[in-house]
């Protein structure tokens, strides 16, 4: 049957009215006031704001050490260093080595870059593209006294100017102007034979850079270069 009901002899502590018990949530606003954010330190506050103080002077200094500096300082990447290099025979105009390829697309777009600079200022241009004859490589070679070329290269009045950077650098300063000063003026239109392409195509291999023989067959043909292409001998800016 069933066992009688006896009381139980377990003591429950009320801890909720304890006077050690650490917390008395007695209420929801005791726990409100456990979750509240600590108001920041009035040190702490203090560090951070003179620190910020310290930058603010220390960039300010800075500006005023810029702003004295004189505007008629020249700057020195628009100094152009005397240079014993030269161009024979290109006295009265501008002659740039280029290259028309889009193998590497900087050395393109320099190129490219440059010869819209230097067309700007209208006056006799040679431009003397590479690509199109292997003679021009051999030629800036021993100008320049290296076999690594970079692209472009130019000459102004006979004198070497250098390659992009340094064209677009006096270009942007306003100096590039100062050596462009008594060449002649280019002549309107394009020469009538080649279009302003300086080359043609060899009357004597039709282009083809080879010439055939029953006797000896097929043979390099001597009157054009590697392309099939000869200078224009009636264009203006024809090499001198």
């Amino acid at each position: 049957m069933w066992r009688p009901w006896s009381k139980s002899t377990v003591q429950i502590h009320d801890t909720t009215t304890s006077p050690t018990s650490p917390f008395s949530f007695s209420s929801f606003k005791d726990i409100q006031n456990l979750c509240a954010e600590e108001p920041p330190q009035p040190a702490a506050t203090a560090k951070k704001a003179s620190a910020i103080f310290h930058r603010v002077r220390v960039a300010n200094s800075l500006l005023r050490a810029w702003s004295t500096r004189p505007k008629d300082e020249p700057s020195p990447t628009t100094q152009l260093e005397p240079s014993s290099i030269s161009l024979p025979g290109g006295e009265k105009r501008i002659v740039v080595y280029f290259t028309s390829l889009r193998v590497v697309r900087r050395t393109f777009e320099d190129c490219k870059a440059v010869r819209s600079i230097l067309r700007g200022f209208r006056v006799t241009l040679d431009e003397r593209d590479l690509a199109m004859d292997h003679a021009f490589i051999t030629e800036l070679q021993q100008i320049l006294g290296q076999r690594k070329l970079t692209l472009p290269r130019v000459f102004i009045g006979g004198r070497y100017i250098g390659g992009a950077e340094e064209v677009k650098q006096l270009h942007e300063a306003g100096e590039l102007k100062k050596f462009v000063e008594g060449l002649p003026v280019q002549e309107p239109g394009a020469c009538d034979a080649c279009g302003g392409y300086r080359f043609l195509l060899c009357d004597v291999c039709d282009g083809s850079h080879k010439l055939y023989s029953e006797k000896g067959g097929f043979r390099s043909c001597t009157s054009c270069n590697e392309n099939g292409l000869i200078r224009c001998s009636s264009c203006s800016c024809a090499p001198i």
